[in-house]
């Protein structure tokens, strides 16, 4: 869970620069929404990774326990 709140704190710290840009149509701001949307794809993936694993892990540890 500490990831998607990561996610989710990015999500939060790029709005404002996504208002500046949009709103108030500051190009550097711009820059800055690209850096952040780099960043939220890094952190998505790392997510989907770990919810992969995780899902492995369950799966295995159901059989486990059905064959025991």
């Amino acid at each position: 869970m500490e990831s998607f709140n990561a996610l989710k704190n990015l999500v939060l710290e790029a709005e404002k620069d996504a208002e500046r840009f949009y709103v108030k149509g500051n190009k550097s701001a711009g820059t800055r929404v690209r850096a952040h949307m780099q960043e939220i794809i890094k952190q998505a993936r790392t997510i989907r990774k770990e919810v992969s694993e995780l899902k492995t892990k369950m799966v295995a540890e159901k059989k486990t326990a059905v064959v025991a």
